[in-house]
C-alpha cells in the first residue's frame, strides 16, 4: 500500500524509516498495555502502527491529544474514501474502515441528518421493558450451566446474552441474527473479513424486507419510518452499526468485567463491602480494558500539526481508547469517574451507552446473584486474547462454582 507523505518538512509519526508498531498479532494481543507503555517511551502521544500488514496508520495514544481530536470534525473527518482509493482490495481491515452511508463516517450536516435518525431510535427503547428482556434472556442461560459445576462465560453466557437482547431492541429473529454476528466477528477479526462484510449485508437486507412487511416497535422499524427518510442503504448501515456496537463490544465488556470480578482481590472486596457496585466496576473497565480499544478513526484533511508531529492528509488517525484512558498525564481513581473514552467523545460520541450499560450491567448482576461463588477455572495468565488491532477479547472464560439448582423465571 502506498502511503502519502506530509509535504512539510518536520516530523510525522509517517517517518519513521518503515518501522511501525503492528496491532494485530497474537504478541500486542497478549499484552497490549506493555506495547502501549513502550509506545509512550519510544515515540510520545502520536505512534506509526500497522493495522494489518503494510496498513500504516497513526494511533494517538496521549489523552489529550485524543481529546483535541475527538472534538474537532472539521480538522479530523470520518471519510475514508481518499485513503481507500490506495487500498488493496484484499486488505483484511478495509471492511472495517471503508466509507458506508452512516453516522459513523459523516460529517456536518449529513451526520446531523443521520444522527437524528439514530437518536430518535435508541431513545425511544423502553429502559424498564430492557430490564426486564435482559432477566428473561439471563436466567435460561444460567439454568443451563449452573448444575454441572463449570462453564465458559463467554460462549455459554456473554454472547448469546449480548446477542439476544441486540436481536430483541433491533427486532430481528434469531436466524438472521445469527448470521449478522458471525459476519461482525470475523471483521472484527480481521479474518475473512470481506466475507463477514457479505454476509452482514445479505442477512440484514432480509431484515429490512421483513420490518417493511412486518414493521415492529424496534429500533430497525424506527429507522426506516423516521422523518429524515433513510434509504435501504442507509437503513442497513445503521443496524449493522447497532449490531457491531451490540454484540461484540458487549459481550467484551461483559467479560472482561467479570474477569476483573474474579482476578482483583481489592474489587472484590470492595464489592462484597458495599464500597463498590457494579457500575463502579464497568467503568474501571472502561477505562483500563475497553472493549474496543482502538478505534474512532478520523482522516485529516490537510497536514496539521499535533504534539509537535505533522500528521499527514488522508491517512488513517485512530484513538487508542485503552492507551488513553492511561495516561500517566491524566491517570487517577476510578471509582466514579466516568471521563473515560471508551464510548468516544465529541459529535461522534456513542449514544446508546445507557442502553449497553443496563445490559452488561444486568447480565453481571444475574449472573452474581444466581452463582455468586465463580472462580476462574484457569490461572488469568492462562487465559488468550483475540488478535485483531480494534478489540479487546477474550477468547474464553472458564470458570467453575459450586453446582445449584435452576433457577425459576
Amino acid at each position: 500500500m502506498t502511503t502519502q507523505q506530509s509535504p512539510v518538512p518536520h516530523g510525522s509519526p509517517f517517518d519513521t524509516g518503515g518501522e511501525r508498531a503492528p496491532l494485530y498479532t497474537p504478541e500486542f494481543a497478549a499484552d497490549p498495555h506493555r506495547a502501549y507503555r513502550e509506545m509512550r517511551r519510544k515515540y510520545g502521544s502520536l505512534v506509526p502502527v500497522d493495522l494489518a500488514p503494510d496498513t500504516p496508520a497513526t494511533l494517538v495514544i496521549g489523552y489529550r491529544a485524543a481529546v483535541r481530536i475527538l472534538h474537532d470534525p472539521e480538522h479530523f473527518p470520518r471519510d475514508p474514501r481518499i485513503w481507500q482509493k490506495d487500498v488493496p482490495p484484499d486488505c483484511p481491515v478495509l471492511p472495517m474502515m471503508d466509507w458506508r452511508p452512516s453516522v459513523l463516517h459523516s460529517n456536518g450536516a449529513v451526520h446531523a441528518r443521520y444522527r437524528e435518525a439514530v437518536n430518535a431510535a435508541i431513545e425511544a427503547v423502553d429502559l424498564h421493558a430492557l430490564h426486564t428482556t435482559v432477566a428473561e434472556i439471563a436466567i435460561p442461560l444460567i439454568n443451563a450451566f449452573c448444575t454441572t459445576g463449570s462453564a465458559d462465560l463467554i460462549s455459554q453466557y456473554a454472547l448469546p446474552l449480548a446477542f439476544t437482547a441486540i436481536n430483541a431492541v433491533l427486532g430481528c429473529p434469531p436466524e438472521i441474527g445469527g448470521r449478522t454476528a458471525l459476519g461482525l466477528a470475523a471483521m472484527l477479526d480481521t479474518v475473512n473479513a470481506a466475507k463477514g462484510n457479505e454476509l452482514v449485508h445479505e442477512a440484514l437486507t432480509e431484515l429490512i424486507a421483513l420490518k417493511k412487511a412486518e414493521p415492529g416497535d424496534d429500533i430497525t422499524t424506527r429507522l426506516l419510518q423516521h422523518p429524515v427518510g433513510l434509504d435501504d442503504l442507509e437503513v442497513l448501515e445503521h443496524v449493522m452499526l447497532l449490531y457491531g456496537a451490540g454484540i461484540e463490544p458487549a459481550q467484551n465488556l461483559i467479560a472482561n468485567t467479570l474477569l476483573l470480578m474474579l482476578t482483583d482481590e481489592r474489587v472484590a472486596d470492595n464489592m462484597l463491602g458495599g464500597s463498590l457496585s457494579t457500575r463502579d466496576a464497568l467503568d474501571r473497565v472502561l477505562f483500563t480494558d475497553p472493549p474496543l480499544a482502538n478505534y474512532c478513526i478520523t482522516y485529516p484533511r490537510q497536514p496539521i500539526l499535533i504534539d509537535e508531529m505533522w500528521l499527514p492528509p488522508h491517512q488513517p488517525v485512530l484513538i487508542s481508547m485503552a492507551a488513553c484512558n492511561n495516561d500517566p498525564e491524566i491517570v487517577g481513581e476510578h471509582t466514579g469517574n466516568r471521563s473515560h473514552l471508551a464510548w468516544s467523545a465529541g459529535p461522534h460520541a456513542c449514544t446508546a451507552n445507557s442502553m449497553a450499560y443496563l445490559i452488561a450491567q444486568d447480565a453481571i448482576d444475574q449472573l452474581l446473584d444466581a452463582i455468586p461463588e465463580l472462580g476462574l477455572a484457569t490461572p488469568a495468565a492462562a487465559l488468550t486474547w483475540r488478535p485483531g488491532p480494534f478489540h479487546r477479547a477474550l477468547t474464553a472464560l472458564p470458570v467453575t462454582f459450586p453446582k445449584s439448582p435452576p433457577w425459576s423465571i
